[in-house]
């Protein structure tokens, strides 16, 4: 895309003072990259105006796509952060250089499995970048996505690394964001490369499916517009294909019988209202047969990535097995943009209510592991130590959703004890904790959490603190505020002092035995 192109696109959008602005942008960043090429030959501006055309298409503010327009520049050209600060604001200087140390930070990453323990420093500067600001990562995510829609110029070795890369840090981080257009396409293309025998046979299986059920499904759709209409209920009904990167792990669960995956094609009911919603679920299994043990509702409890939508699998007269998906406009949105969808900058300028200070007043609860990452990240700067597992736990692992008994909802990952949920309410809770009750029944402390639970902490003013209750905590944010309480109450230091006592007897009986030697 061109100069005019890109501000012929951002023009809907933008006010005409931050249009003038992103034209500035794109002539400092023509002329700082001016003589360098990207591998395809093609003059290397190209790809920071894709990067900055994706993030207008998402929906982020001016700065963001300014410092994507900027995002490569002080890394690859003579420009600094100091000069773009004075040029464009401290907000533009800040995004490219979170960018800036999130592109460092890929350098020598292997195989997730492999790089958590010999580079960690490289994803604790991913996570120090997120912690800052999101919109740092929604930046690095534009740009992945158009260096893997690019990576045909790549060789060979380096297409691997980078797809790889991109299916185990990127499309995860992706799906945090419930960015679900994104992470699909991220996956997508990282497969094609990885395994593109394995991919071109599934896409050639999955033509001939889809070209046997489009027609039979064809009819479905016209019975359903035809059955809502008649209850003055307005919508919109589209087909989702299944990604080939989601057929190809569905098939691994059913030891590859095609004929055990339901969902390649859904019909997506799309309505106004979330009482339409069930209303559409009612509507369709008046019509079909369903199968009970698919029907999901994720309006009620959403996904921990805020994905919200209505689940159901029918089986139609003919016995064909169709899934329906029901949603909002605006959860439909959700679902495709994530995050990006929720920021709504041309109204609220600032980021700092989604980043930093106003946490967990502003984010929403589907989104506090950001918050995580960011005390994650504090702790990094400042220096203390925190383990592998944390890190998998707290950034890549499995989330769930709990609740308070008065309703409230708590994002935690997968694995978490009760614990976790009582100092991620309120420290003062995790420390006079004696018990728990999980849907009304007395919960052990070192059993997990599921999602949907419903949690209830019992306080007693005399209960404090244990050493043994670091082993019945699994995340980041649960330690740091058990240690420091322990750390207040002398447990850490007495444990400490003891083991000084040990290591210094230890040490003179090996001078005595040495002189003894001697």
């Amino acid at each position: 895309m061109k100069k005019g192109e890109l501000l012929e696109h951002a023009r809907p959008f933008y006010e005409e003072v931050e249009l003038l602005e992103l034209e500035h942008a794109i002539d400092i960043a023509t002329t700082a990259h001016e003589g360098q090429k990207r591998k395809s030959g093609e003059a290397y501006i190209i790809h920071p105006m894709a990067v900055a055309t994706t993030l207008v298409d998402w929906g982020m503010d001016i700065d963001t796509v300014i410092a994507g327009i900027l995002h490569d520049t002080v890394e690859d050209t003579d420009l600094s952060l100091d000069q773009l600060e004075n040029l464009f604001g401290k907000d533009v200087s800040f995004l490219v250089d979170g960018v800036t140390k999130v592109s460092k930070a890929r350098a020598g990453m292997h195989d997730l499995a492999e790089y958590l323990p010999q580079t960690k420093d490289n994803l604790s500067k991913l996570l120090i970048a997120v912690g800052q600001d999101v919109r740092v990562i929604i930046i690095k995510l534009a740009d992945r996505l158009h260096n893997m829609q690019t990576l045909q110029h790549m060789p060979r070795e380096k297409q691997i690394k980078i797809a790889r890369e991109s299916l185990e840090v990127f499309a995860p981080m992706a799906d945090r964001l419930g960015m679900g257009r994104v992470r699909m396409q991220i996956e997508e293309l990282a497969y094609s490369y990885i395994d593109p025998v394995e991919f071109k046979r599934l896409q050639n299986l999955m033509r001939k499916r889809l070209g046997k059920s489009t027609r039979k499904l064809g009819i479905v759709r016209e019975e359903v517009d035809r059955a809502l209409k008649a209850q003055n209920i307005s919508n919109d009904i589209n087909g989702r294909v299944k990604s080939i990167y989601s057929l190809h792990k569905k098939l691994k669960k059913v030891d590859g019988n095609i004929d055990d995956v339901y969902d390649l094609m859904a019909l997506r009911v799309i309505v106004e209202t979330k009482e339409d919603c069930y209303r559409v679920l009612g509507i369709l299994h008046s019509l079909y047969q369903p199968m009970i043990a698919r029907i999901k509702d994720y309006i009620a409890i959403p996904k921990p990535n805020g994905y919200q939508s209505l689940h159901t699998t029918v089986l139609t007269p003919s016995k064909q097995i169709v899934e329906f998906q029901i949603r909002t406009y605006e959860m439909h949105e959700y679902s495709e943009r994530g995050l990006a969808a929720s920021f709504h900058y041309h109204e609220q300028k600032s980021s700092k209510d989604y980043t930093r200070g106003k946490k967990s007043a502003v984010l929403p609860s589907n989104m506090q592991w950001i918050t995580q990452l960011q005390e994650i990240a504090t702790k990094l700067r400042s220096g203390e130590e925190i383990t592998d597992s944390q890190l998998n736990i707290d950034l890549f692992g499995n989330r769930i959703f709990v609740y308070s008994p008065k309703g409230d909802i708590y994002n935690l990952p997968e694995g978490a004890f009760p614990l976790d949920f009582a100092y991620l309410v309120h420290s003062d809770l995790g420390k006079h904790a004696y018990g728990f009750r999980v849907n009304g029944s007395i919960h052990a402390f070192d059993k997990p959490l599921s999602n949907g639970d419903v949690v209830e902490i019992m306080t007693r003013k005399s209960v404090s603190p244990k050493t043994s209750w670091l082993e019945l905590v699994s995340t980041t944010h649960a330690r740091a505020k058990l240690r420091a309480q322990l750390r207040k109450n002398g447990a850490i230091q007495s444990i400490t002092h003891a083991a000084g006592i040990i290591r210094e007897k230890t040490r003179k009986t090996r001078v005595h035995s040495k002189n003894d030697k001697s």
